[in-house]
């Protein structure tokens, strides 16, 4: 059994990075698998990777750019010994102990494993989204709203976490234009009356964003009418797209507990236990309530000791 690690963690946002800096201090000699650069959806350092200036991460009172911090993540996960692998996982085996953690052709095996697969903004599939993520476009209002303080704003949504978004965001800018494309909220009632009621907030009914205009920054979107296919434009100078999160989940169907509907993995309440005996899970692939770096690298820390525990009491004993 002498290839059979203590601990492989799948993925490598704050919450998978942090519990390779706590499982390697416990010398347990942490494999982190981060995903591959090609791909977005699992990239190695995750949303943050996306994001330009974080300034809500604590300890940085003059911010931090979201790669630089996810670089110093990487660099002390590895000064306490964690091997990293810059690879995809193709397939896990959770059937039985020592698990199987599959990269193409190499089957890697651990007595535990801590799944930290992240998720993904639902994007509208526009060719300049790449370039202005960061730039005025932004999937996070708690984590953006400040730099739009005076700026007329679009946020793109109907649903609950849409209006929250809209509502947050009216503390900073002058005007806030929800463009939803039916004619109607999926949004609870009481989010909803507060949105109509909010003097700063405005509808667009029955569009849809055809193109986001800017080369640097955003500065007007472009509006096709779901109705009867005019266009029209919007000049805002930020860009909020609300249209919901994908966890990072395809790899664990049928193979751990989810959330039927959003597909968001199923911890035990104030752990990160998944429903199989030695599976951990923390971050933004179980989290869809905060989704922030800081909560995310809290959960990755609750998951390195959920797990040593587990080791402590059922491998090393």
């Amino acid at each position: 059994m002498s290839d059979v690690r203590d601990v492989i963690i799948i993925g490598s946002g704050p919450a998978g990075l942090t519990a390779a800096i706590y499982t390697a201090r416990a010398n347990l000699a942490p494999l982190l698998i981060e995903g591959e650069p090609s791909s977005t959806s699992d990239q190695p350092g995750g949303q943050l990777m996306l994001t330009t200036e974080v300034e809500n991460f604590p300890g940085f009172p003059d911010g931090i750019m979201g790669p630089e911090l996810m670089a110093n993540m990487r660099a002390q996960a590895q000064r306490f010994g964690t091997e990293i692998l810059t690879e995809k996982v193709t397939s896990v085996d959770f059937s039985e102990r020592p698990f199987r953690v599959s990269v193409r052709d190499t089957e890697y095996r651990a007595h535990s494993v801590i799944v930290s697969t992240g998720a993904q903004s639902l994007m509208l599939g526009l060719e300049p989204e790449r370039r202005l993520i960061g730039h005025g476009l932004s999937t996070c209002a708690t984590c953006d709203g400040f730099f739009f303080r005076g700026h007329e704003i679009a946020v793109v949504g109907g649903g609950d976490s849409a209006i929250e978004e809209a509502t947050f965001l009216t503390k900073f800018a002058d005007k806030v234009t929800i463009v939803h494309r039916r004619d109607e909220l999926r949004a609870s009632k009481i989010m909803q009356d507060r949105a109509f009621a909010n003097p700063k907030i405005e509808f667009r009914w029955n569009a849809h964003v055809t193109d986001i205009f800017g080369d640097t920054s955003v500065s007007g979107i472009e509006l096709t009418d779901t109705t009867d296919g005019s266009v029209s434009t919007l000049a805002v100078t930020g860009l909020f797209i609300a249209i919901g999160h994908r966890p990072n989940t395809d790899l664990f169907v049928d193979k751990l507990a989810m959330n039927p509907e959003t597909g968001y993995l199923i911890t035990q309440d104030n752990s990160s236990y998944t429903d199989v005996e030695g599976v951990f899970a923390c971050g933004d692939v179980q989290d869809d309530v905060y989704r922030q770096a800081i909560t995310a690298a809290g959960s990755g820390c609750m998951a390195a000791i959920d797990a040593e525990r587990w080791l402590e009491a059922n491998v090393h004993h």
